[in-house]
């Protein structure tokens, strides 16, 4: 019995011909055809349930605006508004299954969106799917729209529903940082400037500075998403607003701000706005320097971590694999890895939808379903990122103090903060001793009596060489005792 529905059919037809599609499914015969010329991705639009919902919302807009201005009657309305609120809760989710990268700058989505909307509202009405004589997807569900205006709005309401869970995953992915960066507060180390010794800094300080970096990228997402609640709904074709009747612009964006929460409104140029997706090119520039962002960081966490005894060991990164399938005992920094590959990627979608938003010819873009995929990506996979670095890698990070602790004692880095006090000339020659002898700057500075034990540690205070206190009283002293102005903290040690 189950193979006898399974292969019932239902015939649909379009300006090109009749096609058979299963008589079960509620897409018709403009996504049949879809399903034969965009074999491509083999990724069907529905891997992106906000951007379906997205659509949804647009649909639902424009059939209540629809009723409003007397385009659309009561009846049909109705029905039509109530498949898109099922379909903006996610029920019929399966049934969005055009490819994500295909030609028509997006009429296969489109007309997807059309005829499961349809096809659910008959159903709702008590009639069976395709009977298009009483609500139609092109006359009805599709009514004062096109393609070239509900695409490009349903790809930036869309935008604006996925980017918040990104924005959540950045603030958890800093407060991580920023809780290492107190539990590191009091562990002394020593900076590093082009991969050579700086001055010192505490731990923390640098697991701070990442809480911050990361948090800056949530303003700037914020402030790119902003740019896209400028939306050419109205615009139909070309933007000229052919077939849409009387009213209805200025309705259905009222409609489309109080469905989707968003403050969105209609462009003051709808030709422009029709034709140009330059903002696309605006909010992946700054995805693509979260991407960036995220991958310095955990470049530095991997650099670190590296060793465990041939490398700098300052921080342990929890180990979440094996790393060899030759040296037993080897475990690699896995997670940091893939967050890097994963700004790899958003770096080359961004080239995509450059390249994308360049190629679009006079009145309309036909690129706009590879810019909607590279950004939707994007967004999903940086969020995941994030995630997966804040769950299986900064959480669990611990610092090898004992490690840092003899980096220090050793590191002629300390000298610095000495200048002031015994003079740059004696200072740069205790630092050369120190370096060839690999001799403890501390016991160096006691031996040659420059300066008393408790004089020395008072200076040496970890808080000080970090620059958490101001040392003014220090600076005071190293004034009388040298006649110089303050020495600059790199002079040491050379300005790199």
């Amino acid at each position: 019995m189950s193979d006898f529905y399974a292969s019932r059919t239902r015939t649909e037809t379009d300006s090109l011909g009749s096609v058979e599609v299963p008589a079960s499914v509620y897409w018709g015969v403009h996504t049949a055809r879809a399903h034969e010329n965009f074999p491509i991705s083999r990724r069907p639009i529905s891997v992106y349930p906000d951007f379906v919902r997205a659509f949804a919302c647009v649909k639902q807009a424009a059939a209540r605006a629809n009723l409003e201005i007397g385009a659309l009657d009561e009846q049909r309305a109705t029905l039509i508004d109530r498949a898109c609120e099922e379909v903006k809760t996610g029920m019929l989710l399966d049934q969005f299954t055009v490819g994500v990268v295909q030609g028509g700058a997006g009429t296969s989505t489109n007309m997807n969106a059309n005829e499961v909307i349809t096809n659910r509202a008959l159903e709702l009405a008590g009639r069976e799917k395709g009977d298009y004589a009483f609500i139609n997807p092109n006359d009805h569900t599709n009514r004062s729209q096109s393609t070239n205006d509900t695409y490009p709005t349903a790809i930036k309401i869309a935008l604006a529903f996925f980017i918040e869970s990104l924005l959540e995953e950045l603030r958890l992915l800093a407060d991580s940082f920023e809780a290492k960066g107190k539990e590191f507060s009091n562990i002394l180390k020593v900076g590093r400037t082009q991969l050579q010794d700086a001055v010192p800094m505490t731990l923390g300080q640098e697991f701070n500075a990442f809480a911050t970096t990361v948090r800056e990228d949530v303003d700037r997402l914020k402030e790119a998403v902003s740019l896209l609640y400028e939306v050419n709904m109205g615009a139909t074709a070309i933007g000229t607003g052919i077939n849409a009747a009387a009213g209805y612009k200025e309705a259905v964006i009222r409609h489309l701000r109080e469905i989707t929460g968003i403050p969105l409104e209609t462009s003051g140029d709808l030709i422009e706005s029709t034709s140009d997706t330059g903002v696309f090119v605006s909010f992946s520039g700054a995805l693509k320097r979260t991407g960036l962002k995220l991958s310095k960081i955990s470049n530095d966490l991997r650099l670190l971590s590296s060793g465990p005894q041939a490398g700098l060991g300052e921080i342990n990164l929890p180990a979440r694999q094996a790393g060899s399938s030759i040296m037993p005992g080897k475990v690699n920094p896995v997670i940091p890895e893939a967050v890097s590959q994963v700004a790899y990627a958003v770096a080359g979608a961004d080239v995509t939808v450059s390249m994308a938003v360049e190629g679009g010819q006079l009145q309309l873009n036909a690129f706009e379903p590879i810019i909607a995929h590279s950004l939707f990506q994007s967004i999903t996979w940086l969020e995941r990122a994030c995630q997966t670095l804040r769950v299986n890698c900064v959480d669990g990070i611990t610092a090898n103090e004992d490690k840092l602790a003899e980096t220090v004692a050793r590191s002629v880095t300390v000298i610095t903060a000495l200048a002031p006090v015994i003079g740059y000339a004696e200072a740069a020659k205790l630092a050369k001793e120190a370096l060839a002898t690999n001799g403890n700057v501390r016991q160096m500075v006691l031996d040659r009596g420059l300066l008393g034990e408790a004089e020395l540690d008072e200076i040496l205070q970890p808080a000080k060489l970090a620059g958490l206190t101001p040392d003014t009283q220090a600076t005071r002293e190293a004034h009388k005792v040298t006649g110089r102005e303050e020495v600059d903290a790199t002079s040491v040690m050379g300005e790199g």
